[in-house]
């Protein structure tokens, strides 16, 4: 089966062919460096990296440009009110991003471009709008888009521009000449940054940024455009407005976007006081768990973040990390079964990583009943699954250090281990009570034993 990938811009499934054979150039928008990220970011991080990931393991050279907005009007107004500059708000905010998507596995992309390294590139593209007549410069001093020229504008999330206008509320700027129009270059304010131009001292807007960047980084028309839920109407709409009238080519041509994550079954937002930062989600739970939540369920799927989710996500990640605990350690070698074909399967349907995970649970299954038989059949297994997982970026670590987790609270390694110790003399001794207080005891510490004929390990519950 070839690779089947859901194109918002037909709203279906479709054969993906790269433009040019074997190479995928593929471009997502990134984040604004105001803030530390918050779990939506980390649903698009883990998503895109997914399918990365698995592009690669099909062999494609994958070129992957996640942007980042480090000039803004929320960087300004947060730069102010923390009396620091922009620069140093947004390097910080930076670092801190590359810290929580390394501590999620999320790879880096290809290319990391910045607003504030490519001015040249969006002043020239704002040029070449203003002189193709799709620009013009307001008596405000700002530059603004003339969305009515452009012919398929409202293409991507099938609006038309006159429906839109019959119900909208739009907020009144007599600098327009359309309600709709987009502002591509801000004249400067007192105190802000700016940058010179030919019409003056001034910023880029949001929408043209991106459409300069992607022209740098991957050329006029490429392959795969993505991004969040929120970002189809009016970001992307008004991406392909801008370049395809600048450089007269399509701009994009499949068009992914992953799905929205709610909270407990409500819309995550500040105001809901339901909405949380990746370092405050990683300070209560394991980090690959958080991965493993955000990649069971299908990249385009609405995901319900709560407590009994990431429960169950830490339940199923303990199975596979059971399995394949005291398997040898052994290469894989020629294995005769449908497990690679079959993941593969689900992969190419639009990256099905739920169908995908399924199938690496039937592999536990037949590790378990070959284990039975021979621990060297069962390594090898354990070695496909672990090959398998990576491509989603998951089971990667050591199942002890795994499973035992970090001793930050409660008793240290060496004390449960002393415990285990205490209660195999109990057991030894014939003292069942005493072994059976040990067992409890530890279980209230957050400890589960296993007991097995080859002896007792332990893991965090």
């Amino acid at each position: 089966m070839s690779l089947q990938i859901y194109n918002t811009l037909t709203r279906q499934k479709e054969t993906f062919q790269p433009i040019e054979p074997g190479k995928i150039r593929m471009y997502v928008c990134g984040m604004t460096v105001y803030d530390y990220c918050h779990l939506g970011h980390a649903r698009v991080m883990v998503a895109f990296d997914v399918i990365t990931r698995y592009m690669r393991s099909a062999g494609y050279d994958v070129d992957y440009v996640r942007n980042i907005t480090d000039v803004d009007d929320k960087i300004i107004n947060r730069a102010n009110e923390n009396n620091e500059s922009c620069d140093d708000l947004t390097e910080r905010f930076i670092t801190a991003m590359h810290e929580d998507e390394a501590r999620l596995w999320v790879l880096p992309p290809s290319q990391q471009p910045r607003v504030t390294t490519h001015m040249d590139k969006i002043i020239e593209m704002v040029e070449t709008l203003i002189a193709k007549d799709f620009a013009y410069v307001a008596d405000n001093g700002d530059i603004y888009y003339r969305v009515s020229k452009f012919e398929n504008y409202g293409h991507l999330t099938n609006r038309k521009l006159d429906e839109m206008q019959a119900g909208a509320r739009v907020e009144v700027n007599d600098s327009k000449e359309h309600p709709f129009d987009f502002v591509l270059w801000k004249a400067a304010k007192e105190g802000e940054v700016s940058w010179p131009s030919p019409w003056g001292a001034g910023r880029p807007g949001w929408h043209i940024e991106c459409s300069a960047m992607t022209k740098c980084c991957l050329g006029e028309t490429f392959d795969i455009h993505g991004g969040g839920p929120d970002l189809p109407f009016p970001h992307h709409e008004n991406e392909i407005a801008q370049s395809e009238a600048a450089n007269g080519k399509k701009y994009v041509n499949t068009w992914m976007h992953a799905g929205a994550v709610r909270v407990n079954k409500e819309k995550m937002s500040k105001s809901l006081g339901n909405f949380f930062t990746i370092r405050e989600i990683l300070e209560k739970y394991d980090a690959e768990v958080v991965r493993y939540f955000l990649t069971a369920g299908h990249y385009r799927s609405q995901i319900d973040y709560s407590e009994a989710s990431l429960k169950e996500a830490k339940g199923a990640l303990d199975r596979f990390y059971h399995a394949l605990r005291g398997l040898p350690d052994v290469e894989e070698g020629d294995l005769e079964n449908d497990f690679d074909a079959r993941f593969q399967a689900a992969m190419n349907d639009d990256f099905n990583t739920a169908g995908a995970i399924s199938i690496l649970f039937e592999l536990v299954r037949e590790m378990n009943r070959v284990a039975k038989e021979s621990q060297q059949e069962a390594g090898r297994l354990a070695s496909q699954l672990k090959r398998m997982a990576g491509v989603l970026g998951l089971l990667q670590q050591d199942p002890e250090s795994y499973l035992q987790g970090e001793q930050t609270d409660g008793l240290a390694a060496e004390q449960i281990e002393a415990l285990i110790d205490k209660r195999a003399a109990a057991k030894k001794a014939r003292d069942f009570a005493e072994a059976d207080r040990i067992r409890d005891e530890l279980k209230e510490q957050g400890v589960i034993l296993d007991d097995s004929r080859e002896g007792t390990t332990w893991r965090m519950g």
